[in-house]
């Protein structure tokens, strides 16, 4: 392997880690604003409407 091709692995190393990163903040960063609890009874809620409107 020559000098060129371990700055290019080197580099690319770099950009998975920046990457990664950038995709555990932000799902981090999501999910802490979202309620589950709240979502389920939305979800639930928004069920009930639907088979209310079918029958």
């Amino acid at each position: 392997m020559d000098k060129q091709q371990k700055q290019q692995q080197a580099r690319q190393k770099q950009q998975n880690a920046q990457q990664q990163q950038a995709g555990q903040s932000y799902g981090t960063e999501f999910a802490s604003e979202t309620n589950a609890q709240e979502v389920r009874q939305q979800n639930q809620q928004s069920q009930q409407g639907k088979n209310q409107q079918q029958k």
